[in-house]
């Protein structure tokens, strides 16, 4: 996964790239970016709360809190713009919280530098608001979403540590744009599963933000 220049490197010598700086959409355009019911044969899609302030939620250690955000389907930049939705499926399958966030693009960028670094550092963190724990942080390897992108698995603990949650979390810079998916599986005692990546979903969103 390669994060594009937002400008060409030269040798001591006046440079240009012809690769177009990233626009930051507006409120009324990232809304007409996001997916619909109409766009997603076999899923509801409906609206959820956002806000553009930059999360407040911390993690112990502090070097997760971008873990603790992205799950929150946010990050430590304040957004432009930024909406929500669930999505549900009409069948058997897993909802899927997703979030676009319009940044400027060089925000665009930390929030991805910034997640990528936390999740190697981090193999387990507490959620401090929240107050769950989680383990088994994972980077999935073979994603390649938009401009830059990062899949992540790990697992919540219920309270008693005997019920545990698999959580996929799926970001992706498309220009100045982050997009978030969120999916978890129900939980079971002593289960192993894990959570897949919600292909159809990220794959109709990417397509619309274009």
């Amino acid at each position: 996964m390669t994060v594009a220049p937002l400008a060409a490197c030269g040798s001591g010598e006046d440079s240009t790239t012809d690769v177009a700086p990233a626009r930051t959409l507006s409120a009324a355009e990232l809304e007409k970016a996001t997916v619909t019911t109409a766009d997603l044969d076999g899923y509801e899609v409906q609206r959820a709360l956002s806000a553009t302030f930059a999360s407040r939620r911390t993690a112990e250690p502090s070097e997760c809190t971008p873990l603790a955000q992205a799950l929150g389907g946010s990050s430590g930049y304040a957004a432009t713009a930024r909406v929500a939705r669930s999505v549900s499926p009409n069948a058997k399958g897993h909802g899927v919280q997703l979030t676009l966030s319009s940044h400027s693009a060089e925000d665009a960028v930390h929030v991805m530098d910034a997640l990528k670094k936390s999740a190697e550092k981090c193999e387990a963190f507490k959620d401090v608001m929240a107050d769950f724990d989680y383990e088994a942080v994972d980077v999935r390897s073979g994603t390649d979403y938009g401009d830059d992108a990062v899949s992540l698995e790990l697992t919540q603990l219920l309270p008693g540590d005997t019920v545990r949650v698999p959580y996929a979390v799926v970001a992706v810079r498309q220009g100045a744009t982050i997009a978030m998916f969120t999916t978890f599986v129900r939980p079971t005692a002593g289960g192993k599963s894990s959570a897949a990546e919600p292909e159809p979903v990220i794959e109709a969103q990417l397509k619309k933000l274009s």
